[in-house]
């Protein structure tokens, strides 16, 4: 049993979450001073939001190590230095203090100059971020998530907004923020640092025009000032017009020259389950992808939508001791967009699972979609994922929701192996 798990049986659990921040604060100062402050001289781009935060933070990573700078970069999917990145097992984003301590100090011994740390609201909340010197903060989007743990959305939104108040407070940094304009808690961000650019389609100092989405990719043009610049970026989907638009704007205001800049947003070919194709010669689209938020599911269903020349189909489940609300709201969503709907199991923890299945079952049918017509239940995984291609047909679209790169499934007994991307190539290759 590890230290936190010990503390808590002695804390009463409603006082635990406001106790808990003050433990992580204690065990960062602690260990930033054993350790000599490890992340002091780097610069630390971090990146926040709901929707996009690792996909942005892979894009600047990229961008800058095109540029030649010695970028280490922290996400959800993985970590590392330069082009060698390790995959991340942790079923979270930023690892506990002692991990990261671990990783910053291994960093210095590489000499990273900038490191790209995607960073969470839990991880603000809870002051596990404590010591890094943040010089620039970019906010993505802030929409509804992880109320299990904020209570609120203010809560969970001014989590957020300490990431730019710690840049701001870095008087050695830029103290520089990149901020979604059309974000509708924009001004909020905005007012927490010194200097900032915003960015968007319809509003913002950068904007991108002349739009062009495709299934391979998105194109657009900014101009800023005496500079126009031709963005390609080879992730589909419209939120990476926004996602790389941000990169961008982190280019712009490190003073990245126009070929630097988009020659770095062009080099990202994919990041490991985010919008992955699967091909294994099958005649269907097979899409895997870590959307597990109602703005993410919405915005990616009407991305497709308009283009599948077949049926969109789609699977995912909702979690269990989490934010619960939403489970219905996402099967709302696929059942007005989608063609047909399978729900599956996704990290029930000690949650019944076919309890959460009916949430999101229930949200569905209140679209309309009618049980073992075009909406179905299958728990395991696994055999979801079989039955899903297997429903597929010539021109079809397929979908696989909520795990994305993600290493394990948590249920009752703890946590279990887990590869989206490898069971969906082994239940295709079954098909041939």
């Amino acid at each position: 049993m590890n230290v936190r798990k010990i503390v808590k049986k002695f804390i009463p659990a409603g006082l635990f979450p406001a106790v808990e921040p003050y433990g992580h604060l204690a065990e960062a100062v602690l260990l930033n001073t054993v350790n000599g402050f490890p992340a002091r001289g780097m610069k630390v781009i971090g990146v926040t939001g709901t929707n996009g935060k690792t996909t942005t933070a892979f894009l600047v990573h990229r961008m800058l190590h095109e540029a030649g700078y010695n970028v280490g970069l922290m996400s959800t999917v993985g970590y590392g230095v330069g082009a060698q990145i390790r995959p991340q097992v942790h079923h979270m984003t930023n690892v506990s203090v002692p991990e990261l301590m671990q990783r910053l100090k291994w960093m210095r011994r590489q000499g990273v100059e900038w490191l790209v740390l995607e960073t969470t609201s839990h991880a603000l909340a809870q002051n596990r971020v404590w010591g890094i010197p943040y010089s620039v903060a970019v906010m993505t989007n802030v929409t509804h998530e992880h109320l299990d743990y904020h209570k609120t959305f203010e809560r969970y939104r001014d989590a957020k907004r300490r990431l730019f108040k710690l840049a701001d407070r870095n008087r050695r940094g830029l103290r520089l923020g990149v901020i979604n304009a059309e974000d509708p808690s924009v001004e909020l961000f905005a007012n927490d640092i010194k200097n900032h650019l915003l960015y968007g389609i319809e509003k913002g100092d950068v904007r991108a025009t002349n739009v062009q989405l495709s299934p391979t990719g998105v194109a657009y043009q900014v101009d800023y000032k005496d500079q126009q610049y031709k963005i390609a970026c080879r992730l589909p989907g419209s939120f990476n017009v926004y996602n790389s638009l941000a990169a961008v704007c982190v280019g712009i205001g490190l003073g990245l020259g126009r070929q630097q800049i988009e020659r770095g947003i062009v080099a990202l070919e994919s990041v490991k389950g985010r919008m992955t194709r699967i091909d294994e010669g099958q005649d269907f689209d097979v899409i895997v992808d870590f959307a597990h938020t109602p703005d993410s599911f919405e915005k990616l269903f009407k991305d497709f939508q308009p283009v599948v020349k077949g049926k969109l189909i789609v699977m995912f489940g909702t979690p269990g001791r989490r934010d619960e609300s939403k489970g219905a709201v996402q099967g709302e969503l696929a059942g007005k967009y989608c063609d047909e709907i399978i729900v599956t199991e996704e990290d029930d923890r000690d949650v019944d699972g076919q309890k959460l299945m009916e949430q999101v079952a229930g949200g569905a049918e209140k679209a309309g979609k009618v049980r073992d017509k075009d909406l179905f239940l299958v728990h395991d995984r696994t055999e979801a994922i079989k039955f899903t291609v297997g429903q597929a047909q010539p021109g079809d679209t397929v979908l696989l929701l909520g795990k994305g790169h993600e290493k394990t499934i948590e249920d009752a007994h703890g946590e279990r192996p887990w590869d989206e991307i490898g069971v969906a190539r082994a239940a295709l290759k079954v098909l041939k």
